[in-house]
């Protein structure tokens, strides 16, 4: 599902050519979470979209999904769970790997974060490729959790990031058909 476009929220976003390489558009949140008014609105219209979806955990993945997960949790009234990358977190952990441009990468959460049936909604500030919160929905299901949904601020649309997750819902609040 995608949030209307009416919500402004997209201007509040910077876009920033050749960052962190030339043909990249990077796209900014910093603009929009000091804008009061903006964040409210962004963190407003995800949890309008779950109240009533019996949220038990909001995973949050490092370090940008910590901002808008730790708020959702909050106003969801649900646990916060932070996935991290690899030796961030203190105690025992599982490890997902995930593949990058070049190379791979891994996410880590602590083995006690999720309690198995609980209903568990993952947060991010972006979705492109899809492949940090793929990695972060197969610890969640390694724990037993029940996915109800990924929401992000951002989409970007042209990556065809959906097609990484067939059914599990995507709820994102600005989409970009093209870099």
């Amino acid at each position: 599902m995608v949030a209307s476009s009416s919500d402004g929220l997209r201007d509040r976003i910077r876009s920033i050519p050749d960052f962190p390489k030339k043909g990249i558009v990077f796209r900014d949140i910093t603009t929009l979470l000091q804008d009061s008014s903006a964040f409210a609105r962004s963190i407003d219209l995800m949890t309008e979209h779950f109240r009533s979806r019996n949220i038990q955990k909001v995973v949050g993945i490092e370090s940008r999904g910590f901002i808008f997960g730790g708020a959702l949790a909050y106003r969801l009234g649900a646990g916060f769970v932070p996935v991290r990358k690899p030796k961030k977190l203190p105690f025992q952990t599982i490890r997902q790997e995930y593949q990058l441009e070049y190379g791979t990468d891994a996410l880590e959460i602590h083995i006690d974060a999720i309690t198995k049936g609980e209903n568990v909604l993952i947060v991010d500030d972006l979705i492109a490729t899809g492949g940090t919160l793929h990695a972060t929905c197969k610890l969640v299901e390694q724990l037993g959790g029940n996915i109800i949904a990924l929401a992000c601020l951002i989409e970007l649309s042209f990556l065809k990031p959906r097609e990484k997750f067939g059914s599990v819902e995507i709820f994102s609040l600005v989409q970009y058909d093209s870099e």
